[in-house]
C-alpha cells in the first residue's frame, strides 16, 4: 500500500522532479561516463522511479541540447550507449548547483522569514 502511494505521489510530482533528475544526470555525467540502466538504478536509490521509456528520452534530449555527448561501446555481443558531459554540460551544472544552493537555503530557512509583508520580503521589492 505504501509503495503504491509513493509511486502515485512520484507521478503526481514528476513535473517538479524532472529538473532535479536532469541535474542529477548531469552531475554523474560530469564525473564520468553513464548509461541509461545505471542511471535508472542510481536515481532509484534516491527514490525516483524511472523506466527506460523515460530515461532514454531524457538522455537524448540532454544530448540534443549539447549538454551530453554519447558514444557506442561494445560489451560482448551487445552495444551500450555511454554518455558524458560536454563543456556546456559542465557549465550548466555549475549554474544549476548555484540555483539549487539558493533554493535549498530558502527551503530550509524559518517559515516566518517569508511571511507576506515581512521586512525581509519588502526589502527585496
Amino acid at each position: 500500500m505504501i509503495s503504491r502511494l509513493m509511486q502515485s505521489e512520484n507521478k503526481t510530482y514528476q513535473d517538479l522532479y524532472s529538473g532535479l533528475i536532469r541535474i542529477h544526470i548531469l552531475h554523474h555525467a560530469c564525473e564520468g561516463e553513464v548509461f541509461g540502466f545505471w542511471m535508472i538504478e542510481e536515481l532509484g536509490r534516491h527514490g525516483y522511479k524511472l523506466s527506460p521509456g523515460t530515461i532514454y528520452p531524457l538522455l537524448h534530449s540532454l544530448e540534443m541540447r549539447g549538454l551530453l555527448v554519447s558514444k557506442e561501446k561494445r560489451e560482448g555481443s551487445r552495444y551500450r550507449r555511454l554518455y558524458r558531459a560536454t563543456a556546456a554540460g559542465r557549465k550548466a551544472l555549475v549554474a544549476a548547483r548555484e540555483k539549487v544552493r539558493e533554493l535549498f537555503g530558502e527551503l530550509t530557512e524559518h517559515h516566518h522569514d517569508h511571511r507576506r509583508g515581512s521586512s525581509r520580503s519588502r526589502s527585496r521589492l
